[in-house]
């Protein structure tokens, strides 16, 4: 698969070709892997994070998300995960254009999962129009009817509290997201390095939310309760062309640490690996590529995707050693351009819960 095919939260050109843009368009591709970012704003270290302000888009980069992924239990105890994504990306540079001239396209993506089920939904549109956007004040980002909002007294310092609604032709859910803790800044206080060179992406995190509320799977009611994981991140150039996709790892540990790795895969068989091991109370330190080992143990085909599945990762410095296994290993997000992600479980030195993401397989 080349680069400019790799689609998930940090790819979407195919919404281009659907929303009727022409080949050039679609050839430079969500991330512009591998092509220039003249024009754009660019990502570099000490940058000062200022919220609310964050929290909403940020036109002059190329590509932006906003992203939750949820393990939850229902009253019996049964397992299941819940993703809701949106994304932005810029056309071009420059001054935003009005009306139907503006240069924003945006993406969203919703899933819902359980050990026999996966179900997925995905929706497209044009900024400019109000049918898709994000406001930092009041919070709220939206594409039709799909809503990550907060609330009236929203709390800037932990994007806190959120309600978010999503629904396909045979799911929907309806979830309450309240946190107590602060937000994260990932890599180095918020700059997040994807590469040796100069690839790197503005970053952070809400990891500390727990969920109530309401799913629907064929009409069928069904009410949960869990742990969520928020990701903010943007970027003019987040890869470089040597980089074919990349698994990340989002970890509720039973404990109440938090643990968030990637591991950006090259064509020569290397891999550069970051991460983030945060402490119940959301201090946090960073994870160089030497202290971790990620390693793929078992796969999948699907669709004529070999996709590793099963996973074992070691931090010796923090004496952690887990096995990690899918609720549902079918986890394959059919959309536009394809990807896996999905609830996952580990078990070993620590156990607990989290979502594991696979692109460019």
């Amino acid at each position: 698969m080349s680069a400019e095919r790799n689609i998930s939260r940090r790819t979407f050109a195919g919404g281009l070709a659907l929303l009727g843009f022409a080949r050039p368009a679609l050839a430079q591709g969500f991330a512009g892997l591998g092509t220039q970012a003249d024009g754009y704003a660019e990502v570099t270290p000490g940058k000062s994070f200022t919220f609310p302000a964050d929290h909403g888009p940020h036109p002059d980069f190329r590509i932006e998300w906003w992203y939750i992924t949820a393990n939850l239990t229902d009253t019996g105890g049964v397992a299941y995960g819940a993703q809701w994504t949106l994304f932005r990306q810029a056309l071009g540079p420059g001054a935003q254009g009005e009306g139907w001239a503006n240069q924003q396209i945006w993406m969203a993506h919703a899933a819902m999962t359980r050990a026999d089920t996966h179900r997925t939904a995905e929706t497209f549109a044009r900024g400019g129009v109000g049918q898709a956007g994000a406001t930092a004040e009041p919070f709220v980002a939206w594409i039709d009817s799909w809503r990550m909002s907060g609330a009236e007294k929203l709390d800037a310092t932990s994007v806190s509290p959120l309600d978010l609604t999503a629904a396909g032709k045979d799911f929907s859910y309806a979830f309450h997201l309240q946190a107590s803790r602060p937000l994260v800044l990932q890599g180095d206080h918020g700059y997040s390095r994807k590469s040796e060179r100069n690839q790197a992406s503005y970053y952070y995190s809400q990891p500390f939310f727990e969920v109530t509320g309401r799913l629907t799977i064929d009409d069928r009611p069904v009410t949960v309760t869990g742990q969520a994981w928020m990701d903010r991140e943007w970027s003019s150039q987040p890869l470089a062309p040597d980089q074919t996709g990349w698994d990340w790892f989002a970890l509720h540990l039973a404990g109440g640490e938090k643990l968030m790795l990637y591991r950006m895969r090259q064509k020569d068989g290397h891999s550069y690996a970051s991460g983030t091991w945060i402490l119940p109370d959301a201090t946090t330190r960073q994870l160089a590529p030497a202290d971790l080992q990620i390693t793929p143990k078992a796969s999948i085909d699907i669709d004529g995707h070999k996709l590793p599945v099963q996973w074992q990762i070691a931090i010796p410095s923090l004496s952690l050693a887990i096995e990690i296994m899918p609720l549902n290993p079918k986890a394959w997000m059919g959309t536009s351009f394809a990807y896996w992600e999905g609830p996952i479980a580990f078990h070993g030195s620590h156990a607990g819960v989290g979502y594991l993401e696979l692109t460019g397989y």
